[in-house]
């Protein structure tokens, strides 16, 4: 079966869910920040995370924060693995 992801060393699993119902359960904010994420992140992973930051950082704007130097950090793990340590995304 081919996927639209490309290439990529970051996990993934079938899952037994509807993405579009998970979709519609996040809030405003959080739809618009997966809308425009580089990843494609599932809606019950993002509201997990984003609740974690959310604890952890104590305001959803360093929340929001947190979700993108999270996804940042995926991102150039995933560049180095895909492209090699030379790539210009690797290990920032």
């Amino acid at each position: 079966m081919a996927h639209n992801r490309g290439q990529t060393s970051l996990k993934s699993s079938l899952r037994n869910e509807d993405p579009m119902q998970d979709f519609d359960r996040l809030s405003q904010e959080l739809r618009a920040w997966v809308a425009a994420a580089d990843l494609p992140w599932r809606p019950r992973s993002v509201r997990k995370t984003f609740e974690r930051a959310l604890a952890k950082m104590g305001s959803r704007e360093k929340a929001f924060e947190e979700l993108s130097r999270i996804q940042r950090r995926l991102l150039s793990k995933d560049a180095e693995r895909v492209w090699g340590k030379n790539h210009p995304d690797a290990g920032d």
